[in-house]
């Protein structure tokens, strides 16, 4: 099926890694200036899209919702039962909410905001599991303090983090999610944030093509 990859700002060139990965595989890509990128969701840009392109489904920004958090859910039956806490990034809330979906109470959970100023995304959360009509055990929390300055922000400490950590155990991470959740999983064990003996899974959730544009030199 034809895809449409709705991109915010002008068109530029060269293309990111993720948008040369995205238009590789056949998705065209639609610019709008950042002020029309932030009504997307309104009646007035989304018939403008539908002038141009004919009917569509839209898969919202980070791919989150009520189906998405099903998806997230079946996951946890991969998991076993063997662990206290389960850690994962968090961009937009809809793997957080997925998981708490899929638990359903059974276990404690830890996201890693990978952006500044997140506090927003718990109510984001709550409103994905209404919309999917999930319970809310409240068992989970939202760290706030590893986003580094900010979505796609990394610092030299960050950096340094990521290829000490590949170097070790032969994991790849990137700076955008799962460089910032394992830094700070790593910071807070050293700190004795969980009581000894805490069994711990960090859900390692991709991105790695962001790699590319970012780390360079990791290539």
């Amino acid at each position: 099926f034809a895809s449409i990859g709705v991109i915010r700002g002008e068109p530029h060139s060269p293309l990111n890694a993720t948008l040369q990965f995205a238009q590789a595989c056949g998705m065209q890509l639609h610019y709008l200036n950042r002020a029309d990128y932030r009504l997307k969701h309104t009646h007035l840009i989304q018939q403008q899209l539908k002038a141009e392109y004919g009917n569509f489904y839209i898969v919202p920004e980070g791919g989150s919702n009520a189906l998405a958090l099903k998806g997230v859910a079946e996951l946890i039956a991969e998991l076993g039962d063997d662990y206290d806490r389960l850690c994962c990034a968090c961009g937009s809330g809809g793997t957080l909410a997925g998981l708490i979906a899929g638990l359903a109470g059974r276990k404690q959970l830890e996201g890693f905001a990978a952006l500044k100023g997140a506090g927003f995304l718990s109510t984001d959360v709550q409103r994905l599991l209404a919309e999917g009509a999930y319970a809310d055990p409240e068992n989970w929390h939202i760290n706030l303090d590893y986003h580094f300055g900010g979505f796609a922000k990394t610092t030299p400490q960050l950096l340094a983090f990521i290829q000490q950590f590949e170097a070790e155990h032969g994991i790849p991470l990137e700076p955008l999610y799962t460089g910032k959740l394992f830094y700070g999983l790593f910071e807070r064990i050293a700190a004795g944030a969980y009581p000894p003996g805490t069994r711990i899974i960090a859900l390692h959730s991709g991105g790695l093509q962001g790699r590319d544009t970012m780390m360079p030199f990791l290539r």
